[in-house]
């Protein structure tokens, strides 16, 4: 069998295992790959030379499927769906499909309206506070800032000690995180213009607004995406709600793959 290949990308301070249960229940159609982005779990930190960038995270993905030249299924959620983005952006020849979970393409809100550039402007504030914690030495400080934004008030707090010194350590990589996709200079026409493929696109109803925002704006610029909201999901949605997550994403990498076949055999 000929098992097409699909490349899942985790969100900040998580690793390819945030994608075990997805992977367990694939088709066999479907060979999966779940890297972990840099400096989490069992990869090396970015250590240079330059500033991180989201094309660097991207070719970093890329150099974890065994075939370089094939086609891929997308599937990134949070930090790891700006990293799909710039992968597909960059590499449109590679891309069957692509599924982006609340991508943080922020990079998407200075390029709009006003209402939006004040939306990024609340996220600069947030990652400011990260980045003071993590110049001070206070990585717990800064990252009770980070997981209190995207899971509400009360999240860090709640954790496990273990939970929250495991956190702890990726403070630094969470700042290079940040910095990537706000500073990511991909024009939104270039979506546009070079996205021919299937686009699925999620969010959660009670996300924080820039990032419900950005999914709504990514599935106005694409033509070709679908965007779904699950209305009682937070940003965490993969993790909050998997079996839902995991059946929009099923039905997406199927959908596709009949699509592709249909498309050769119109053309035999």
């Amino acid at each position: 069998m000929n098992r097409q290949q699909v490349l899942l990308l985790h969100c900040s301070a998580g690793s390819g295992r945030q994608w075990d249960k997805l992977t367990a229940g694939l088709d066999p159609r479907f060979r999966a790959f779940a890297p972990d982005l840099y400096g989490y779990g069992e990869s090396e930190p970015w250590s240079g030379p330059g500033t991180l960038t989201l094309a660097e995270e991207a070719a970093h993905a890329a150099s974890c499927l065994p075939d370089d030249r094939g086609p891929v299924h997308l599937v990134g959620h949070s930090y790891g769906g700006a990293v799909a983005l710039r992968f597909a952006a960059t590499r449109p020849w590679r891309v069957r499909s692509l599924t982006l979970i609340e991508p943080v393409a922020f990079h998407m809100l200075m390029q709009t309206g006003d209402a939006e550039r004040r939306l990024l402007e609340s996220v600069r504030g947030i990652a400011s506070r990260v980045i003071e914690g993590v110049l001070s030495g206070d990585y717990y400080g800064a990252m009770e800032e980070f997981v209190d934004y995207w899971n509400g008030d009360g999240a860090w707090s709640s954790m496990a000690p273990e939970a929250r010194r495991r956190f702890s350590f990726c403070a630094p990589k969470v700042v290079l995180d940040f910095h990537a996709a706000i500073n990511e200079d991909t024009a939104p026409d270039v979506y546009r213009r070079r996205f021919s493929f299937p686009v699925q696109i999620l969010r959660g109803g009670s996300s924080p607004e820039p990032s419900r925002r950005v999914a709504e704006l990514l599935s106005e610029w694409i033509p070709s995406a679908r965007l779904t909201t699950l209305e009682k999901a937070g940003h965490m949605l993969p993790l909050t709600h998997a079996d839902a997550v995991h059946a929009v994403i099923r039905r997406h990498l199927e959908q596709a793959c009949g699509s592709a076949s249909q498309a050769v055999s119109r053309a035999a």
